[in-house]
């Protein structure tokens, strides 16, 4: 069972640390029971920050052809977005938070991209968004360049909003041994790639080093999104029909 450690509540959202690396299944089912809770007010808006147990992971767009192709289990979730990997040297962040409504899941994710965004920007690493896909990016290297690389993925994003509370959220990779992504099809798109900070930055950027930046921006991007504490929670289900990208 995964310990978490001391607790932090800021601006009033509970801010919990997971230690060790986190059983994949053990992490759904703490989102799940912490849904239910924070759509009822019976809890604060919660973010978890972890590392994972190396696992695949698929949203309900993935295609056979994009699992790994030695036969690795691929854990099936309800999130948008397709197929990727989660491990060691990279950072999940999980917020459960109830949305002010109308909610709008695109302006949810984009808000999510944004907040990666101003932390890759504090490191030194350019990054932008792509047209139609979602996650954090590096644009490709100039063709000038000696083996100029492709556009890379640094950030995945997959969200799910049930009952205007939202679940699963982004994963980015910090140290992560990234030929964890050669056996897959990375949320599916074959003419790019996938990088860390520490591969940008040609440094050992650590989970340590990025996660308190990564609280500090999505509380400071998150906020003007979040219901007010006085609102009823919602009655009704509202399934991820906008929920985008490939991640936690």
């Amino acid at each position: 069972m995964t310990r978490a450690a001391d607790g932090l509540r800021v601006a009033g959202m509970d801010i919990r640390h997971l230690t060790g690396h986190v059983d994949y299944h053990e992490g759904w089912d703490l989102q799940r029971r912490t849904h239910e809770a924070v759509r009822a007010q019976e809890q604060d808006d919660t973010l978890f920050l972890l590392e994972h147990r190396s696992v695949y992971t698929a949203g309900a767009r993935t295609h056979r052809d994009e699992f790994p192709t030695d036969g690795t289990e691929v854990v099936k979730v309800d999130r948008g977005g397709k197929i990727t990997w989660h491990g060691p040297g990279q950072v999940v962040a999980y917020p459960i938070v109830r949305l002010a409504r109308p909610f709008d899941v695109v302006e949810y994710v984009r808000t999510l991209e944004q907040a990666v965004m101003d932390v890759c920007a504090r490191l030194g690493v350019a990054t932008m968004r792509v047209e139609g896909r979602s996650g954090v990016w590096v644009a490709a290297d100039s063709p000038a360049v000696p083996q100029p690389r492709r556009e890379r993925k640094v950030c995945a994003i997959g969200a799910r909003v049930a009952k205007g509370v939202t679940m699963h959220g982004l994963a980015l990779n910090c140290d992560a041994d990234l030929t964890a992504f050669d056996h897959i099809v990375p949320c599916g798109i074959d003419d790019a790639d996938v990088t860390s900070l520490s591969a940008e930055l040609g440094r050992q950027v650590t989970v340590e080093e990025v996660r308190p930046l990564l609280v500090e921006a999505l509380l400071d991007r998150l906020g003007p999104l979040l219901a007010r504490t006085h609102e009823e929670p919602a009655t009704t289900t509202d399934e991820p029909a906008a929920a985008v990208g490939a991640s936690a």
